[in-house]
């Protein structure tokens, strides 16, 4: 079978894919915090590294955003070990 009639080809495609101007629209407006600290530290590191995202990333990212801000806080200002790259890019953002 060739790659371009795998049904799941398309699908690893799709996967790869940025996300649209939509869903980054929506990630910037909930990176609008109750924390001012949160806010920044989250804009930040939009504007230094969303170019450079891959998709998975991005929803990573997504994902950390849905935490509550306290819990978020500990993962990003350094109170709670930073597991992956994405929580370290954001905690050089909070330095």
């Amino acid at each position: 079978m060739k790659p371009e009639e795998d049904p799941a080809a398309g699908l690893a495609v799709a996967a790869a894919a940025p996300f649209s101007p939509q869903d980054i629209n929506r990630l910037r407006w909930h990176c609008r915090r109750g924390m001012l600290e949160l806010d920044l530290i989250l804009a930040r590191f939009l504007d230094q590294h969303l170019a450079q995202l891959s998709a998975q990333q991005l929803r990573e990212f997504e994902a950390l955003l849905a935490l509550e801000d306290q819990v978020l806080w500990r993962r990003i200002g350094g109170a709670a070990s930073a597991g992956s790259e994405l929580e370290r890019m954001l905690h050089r953002c909070a330095g």
